[in-house]
C-alpha cells in the first residue's frame, strides 16, 4: 500500500507542478490525499484548482481525493484570518499594513476564480477522509485538526496534552493533516502524527515543494517527508506581470 498525501498548495501552481512531478518519480500510488488550502494566498489561483481537477478526472475520485481548509473558506464565505488587535500605537501601523495587504490579496484571488472553482471550493468545506489499511488499522485525514480548519494545535512544538485533546474525538492509528505548513512526523499518545509540509508557501523550507511519501509493507509503516525545487524567481516573475497585487510581501515568505 502506497500513498502520497500533499497539502496547502495556496496558489503556487509552479510548485504544485514540481510536487506532482517529485510524485510521479516515485512511481505508483494506491491513494494520493490533497488536505486543503488550493488556491488563496499565491499568484495562479484559478490553474491550481484546474490542475487539481484534471488530475482527479485522471485519477479518478476513490484515487486522489481532496477536501478544504480554512483559505478556501475564506474564498467561499468572504470570512478572514483573525488579526490580534494591537495594543499600542506603535503596533497599530504594522496591523493595518498586514490587514491591507490581506484584504488586497484576498480580492485578487477572489476575482481570478471561475464559478467552477469557487463551487468546487464549497463542496470541499468541512470534509475529513478515512481509510482503513489492511493489517495496520485505521487512517484519517484533516485540514488542520478533526472537525475544524483553523486551530494550530498539531504543531512540531505544541504541548503533548494540547496535541492529544485535538485527537479525542476520532478513533484510528494514523492522522494526517496541514495547516500550520511545518512538516511534522511525530507521535501524540496512540496515534502518530502526519504534516507533510505546504506544497506552496512552506514556513519550514521556504521556495521547496512539500509532499509526503507513506509506504506500508506488511503493516508496518514508513515515511519519507519529501521536498521538490522550484525556480521562485520564475514564478514571482510569472506572478508579477499577472498583477499579483503585494509582490514583495508575498517574496518574503517563497524566498529562504
Amino acid at each position: 500500500m502506497r500513498m502520497a498525501v500533499f497539502a496547502d498548495i495556496h496558489g503556487n501552481l509552479p510548485a504544485f507542478e514540481a510536487a506532482l512531478a517529485d510524485i510521479e518519480r516515485c512511481g505508483e500510488f494506491d491513494q494520493i490525499w490533497c488536505l486543503g488550502d488550493l488556491a488563496l494566498m499565491g499568484g495562479q489561483p484559478h490553474e491550481s484548482v484546474r490542475r487539481l481537477c484534471e488530475l482527479r478526472e485522471n485519477l479518478g475520485d476513490d484515487k486522489l481525493r481532496v477536501i478544504g481548509g480554512n483559505t478556501d473558506r475564506y474564498l467561499v464565505t468572504g470570512e478572514r484570518i483573525k488579526l490580534a488587535p494591537p495594543g499600542d500605537e506603535a503596533h497599530f501601523p504594522a496591523w493595518r499594513d498586514n490587514l491591507l495587504s490581506m484584504n488586497s490579496i484576498y480580492g485578487w484571488n477572489a476575482a481570478r476564480l471561475t464559478w467552477d472553482d469557487y463551487d468546487l471550493l464549497r463542496q470541499l468545506l468541512g470534509v475529513e477522509l478515512r481509510l482503513k489499511v489492511e493489517g495496520y488499522g485505521q487512517v484519517i485525514g484533516f485540514h488542520a485538526i478533526p472537525g475544524h480548519d483553523e486551530p494550530t494545535a498539531l504543531r512540531p512544538d505544541s504541548p503533548d496534552e494540547e496535541a492529544a485533546d485535538a485527537l479525542l474525538d476520532r478513533a484510528g492509528r494514523l492522522a494526517l493533516c496541514g495547516h500550520t505548513h511545518l512538516a511534522m512526523d511525530r507521535q501524540i499518545g496512540a496515534w502518530r502524527v502526519i504534516n507533510p509540509g505546504s506544497v506552496g508557501l512552506s514556513f519550514g523550507v521556504p521556495g521547496l515543494a512539500e509532499w509526503a511519501l507513506l509506504e506500508w509493507t506488511k503493516g508496518e509503516l514508513t515515511v519519507d517527508l519529501r521536498r521538490a525545487r522550484y525556480d521562485v524567481e520564475e514564478t514571482l516573475r510569472t506572478w508579477q506581470t499577472l498583477g499579483y497585487p503585494e509582490i514583495e510581501w508575498i517574496r518574503s515568505r517563497l524566498m529562504a
